[in-house]
């Protein structure tokens, strides 16, 4: 059964950041009247400046944590799409209120806006990160007991319990959504951003945390953003789940030398900081299982080679 909910009202928080702005690009294209909701502590105001001034598309400067900042914007919504989030997973390692505000209470305070405005439907971007270190690799949906070992991972998956439980209690429709790495132009952080720039500071020397064998899946953003929209348009329980990455892994070490080759660099020192994380919280190996995405009728065909080198391309022109 199809879910029609396209070319309606939809709040996207997050939607100046990188994966939300990628989201609004697509619901734009599509039609939809676009609200975006954020508080610019991460987002870029260059990532959706070409929809300003169109009569579809609304700004409004806001915070999560103000309950009646986002109460009044949920007012009269379809849908939301809740991507604003914390995503530095290595800050909860020093600063430990930092996700549970600005991800636990701030997802608290969206589904209690749209409780009261009676919203009917939510997506959510949840995180790999909420599976720990999995003993299934590729992990898939129904794994468990989920015993994330990072603070951030922890905030996401207590996200997921309030989000899963607000559906069954107050009658919503919510589409969660664990992501391996997603990557692409206008990233702001994560290994890609500070291998190139580190790269710049040191052309001579790259140093790689933990011993580079560190395993993992990306997908290119622009793959993230259609599996998304596919999945809401396509799957209609009330709950809906699903992993969201490639086929495949990479290693931090051949990060670093895609990266070398596309900077056109030569002769670049490796160097490791030893052990098998790169911080406290770090996942070594990571991998999903995609089936159930295949299975619905999507496939995206990109490797985490690929996605990498389209990032870096990106990021360098």
């Amino acid at each position: 059964m199809k879910t029609e909910i396209q070319k309606e009202k939809i709040l996207v928080t997050g939607g100046a950041g990188f994966i939300g702005s990628h989201i609004v690009d697509r619901l734009m294209e599509t039609g939809n009247k676009v609200i975006v909701f954020d508080n610019f502590s991460s987002g870029h105001m260059e990532f959706i400046e070409q929809h300003l001034g169109k009569p579809n598309f609304t700004l409004i400067k806001g915070d999560l944590l103000n309950a009646e900042e986002i109460y009044a914007a949920c007012e009269g919504i379809d849908l939301v799409y809740h991507v604003a989030a914390n995503p530095d997973v290595k800050l909860g390692s020093v600063d430990t209120r930092v996700h549970f505000d600005q991800n636990i209470t701030a997802t608290y305070n969206v589904l209690e806006a749209m409780r009261r405005n009676n919203v009917p439907n939510i997506v959510f971007t949840s995180t790999s990160t909420v599976y720990g270190e999995a003993e299934v690799i590729p992990t898939p949906e129904e794994y468990g007991p989920l015993v994330p070992i990072s603070l951030y991972g922890a905030s996401k998956l207590a996200c997921e319990a309030l989000i899963t439980s607000y559906s069954h209690t107050f009658d919503m429709k919510s589409w969660i959504f664990r992501f391996a790495n997603i990557v692409g132009d206008r990233g702001t952080h994560g290994i890609i951003v500070d291998f190139i720039q580190k790269l710049r500071d040191n052309p001579q020397q790259l140093e790689i945390l933990g011993d580079g064998r560190q395993s993992k899946s990306y997908l290119h953003v622009s793959e993230c953003v259609k599996a998304i929209m596919f999945v809401v348009n396509n799957s209609n329980e009330a709950v809906n789940i699903f992993n969201v990455g490639s086929e495949d892994t990479i290693n931090a070490t051949e990060i670093g030398e895609v990266i070398v080759e596309e900077m056109g660099l030569e002769n670049v020192e490796f160097t490791y900081t030893g052990g098998n994380r790169g911080w406290k919280g770090d996942v070594p190996r990571m991998l999903l299982e995609v089936e159930k995405l295949k299975r619905l009728g999507w496939n995206s065909g990109y490797s985490s080679e690929r996605s990498v080198r389209e990032t870096v391309h990106s990021l360098l022109h």
